[in-house]
């Protein structure tokens, strides 16, 4: 197929879009392949969708190798089976409803776990059915709060879901297993760099969870590898390794002491270096206890209190928090609502005030470091005055631990003791996770067993974010000229450039054009008449696609220039050779 320059629904550039913050938003808009229709919604112009098309095509062709089959579900969905798993509420403001002209609720699909579980349910009864491989290639729609970075996270989007169904542990076991090594073939095939981490399965539920992150500096997640061992996570799933018990049966008293002017770590730190000297050490902020309250906003729209104890070192990474309370949002606690809860004190706010059997009745959770026998120094809920030695379990209990403090290079791996953890950026291309029986149990999906016993059906679920894919791909392949598509992404194997006045420039160009054609290679062909040559090379190099062909001045000679788009490497090719050679570079 040749795609004529002169015809092609496409408008090149020259400056960067004012709402494009990361590089393959610019570069997609500059270069022809999207247009913005609405905060986080795109047009995908011809261009764009041949490089979306490709990437639905390797997908395709590897989920189809594993024998999962595809079909396509509405994006239109009715209430009900949302109602039953109780997402309808959960989801809070992330989906988009609206009403049909008889009053009925509807939502444009964010998801399909109930389609798919209903469908398997409406077509097999018996465990001979299973195990049972689909997938859909469909456009989702979520009502993001910060559409952001172009098509990295939009409104509308599209995915590839697929969902295993087997009647045993076992069985999941192997589809997970299967669709792993599917998602590495796919990735690979993709072309860009990409790491493999532990990750949690939010609201989704279910066990074993991994993230597969093309590796990005503007990437929204932060994941951490060891630089001993094979452990990788994203700071959401990273575990703090708890220190062991410490007796405390010599441990000195607790003591309220005065501490005037210290409603931040940093003063108090000051102060007590200053008034309490350490015999051993000065002290440091990793002594400090400090507790952050926040309130919960639930799917249902009732808001809870929570106090958080961590080290004073660290802060709360919200991030974090928020993956360990999916769907819950969290916002931190402001002075109205501190109001609230008149047996605080803030600056000065003390284990003593907190938990759900206090005063206050917040619930108090800790970071897995305050543990059994740590000594602290917190406040004292009263202003002005903070507690020394203060030992957990002793005097205070908290009524649990949740993983939500910042995670830094250089903390200990918990997988091992030789390794620590260094921190990277990544965008989130695919999530596979173990979903288990809970969306079968909501929606009755049972099935009977060797011996004639109704059992429950458990779950893999497994997601690539294809639009995502486009934007990530072109994220690691760029350069200051514009895009470099991977050859099995690019929109074209072959850009063609004729230059100059010349009509001899134009026929040759038009006739390894029709050559490459016939040989079964993809051609955009710039046989623009009246463009300079240098717009013509600007936007060839924009455009992106791995191999770049002048017919210009050397035609005198018999020749033609190939150039390597991503190395840049120029070739002279005789004329009557350019197409076999073409064809060559092309199919490797």
């Amino acid at each position: 197929m040749i795609l004529r320059m002169s015809q092609l629904f496409v408008r090149t550039l020259r400056d960067d879009p004012a709402d494009a913050e990361v590089p393959s938003h610019r570069l997609l808009v500059r270069a022809g392949y999207i247009r913005r229709a609405a905060p986080g919604i795109y047009t995908w112009l011809p261009l764009g969708l041949r490089v979306l098309r490709n990437v639905e095509r390797i997908i395709r062709e590897e989920m189809n190798a594993i024998g999962a089959q595809e079909l396509s579900f509405p994006a239109l969905l009715p209430r009900e089976p949302y109602e039953a798993s109780n997402r309808w509420t959960t989801y809070g403001d992330g989906i988009f409803r609206l009403h049909d002209r008889k009053g009925g609720d509807y939502l444009l699909g964010p998801t399909h776990e109930e389609m798919f579980t209903l469908a398997v349910k409406d077509m097999y009864s018996s465990y001979k059915d299973l195990p049972v491989w689909l997938y859909q290639i469909q456009t989702k729609y979520r009502d993001e709060a910060r559409p952001r970075a172009g098509v990295l996270r939009g409104r509308e989007f599209i995915m590839k879901d697929s969902y295993s169904f087997d009647t045993t542990d076992e069985g999941l076991d192997r589809s997970y297993a299967a669709h792993r090594e599917a998602y590495i073939r796919t990735f690979d095939r993709l072309g860009f760099d990409y790491a493999i981490v532990k990750a949690t399965s939010g609201a989704m539920g279910g066990s074993k969870s991994e993230e597969f992150l093309a590796k990005a500096d503007v990437g929204e997640d932060t994941y951490v590898r060891c630089t001993h061992c094979d452990y990788a996570a994203n700071v959401e799933a990273v575990t703090v390794r708890a220190p062991a018990p410490v007796p405390y049966d010599n441990a000195p008293a607790a003591h309220a002491e005065d501490t005037p002017d210290t409603p931040t770590i940093e003063t108090l730190v000051d102060h007590l270096n200053e008034t309490f000297p350490r015999e051993d050490r000065p002290w440091e902020a990793g002594d400090t206890l400090k507790n952050v309250l926040v309130v919960l906003k639930h799917p249902d729209g009732t808001r809870e209190p929570l106090a958080i104890g961590l080290p004073g070192d660290r802060e709360v990474d919200q991030k974090r928090l928020e993956g360990q309370l999916e769907p819950i949002e969290v916002e931190p606690m402001d002075d109205v609502e501190m109001k609230k809860h008149e047996a605080l004190v803030k600056g000065y706010i003390g284990p003593a005030a907190l938990g759900e059997e206090s005063a206050s009745g917040i619930r108090y959770v800790v970071d897995p470091r305050v543990s059994e026998g740590t000594r602290w120094v917190t406040g004292a809920n009263v202003h002005g005055s903070h507690v020394i030695d203060l030992v957990v379990g002793r005097d205070f209990t908290a009524d649990g631990t949740i993983e939500a403090a910042d995670v830094r290079d250089g903390d200990p791996c918990p997988n091992c003791d030789e390794g620590v953890l260094e921190t990277a950026r990544g965008i989130e291309m695919g999530h596979i996770f173990q979903l288990g029986r809970w969306f079968a149990e909501a929606l009755d999906l049972r099935v009977l067993d060797e011996n004639g016993k109704l059992v429950t059906v458990t779950m893999g679920s497994y997601g690539i974010g294809v639009t995502r894919a486009v934007a990530a791909i072109a994220e690691g392949n760029n350069d200051e000229l514009g895009l470099c598509w991977p050859r099995e992404i690019a929109p074209a194997d072959v850009h063609v450039v004729a230059t100059g006045k010349d009509e001899a420039v134009f026929e040759a160009a038009a006739a390894l054009s029709d050559e490459l054609t016939a040989a079964g290679l993809d051609v955009i062909y710039d046989d623009r008449p009246k463009v300079s040559p240098g717009v013509k090379f600007k936007d060839a190099e924009l455009i992106g696609v791995p191999t770049i062909v002048t017919v210009g001045r050397g035609l005198a000679d018999g020749n033609v220039e190939v150039k390597d788009r991503r190395s840049g490497e120029r070739q002279e090719v005789p004329v009557g050779e350019a197409a076999a050679t073409l064809t060559g570079i092309v199919r490797g």
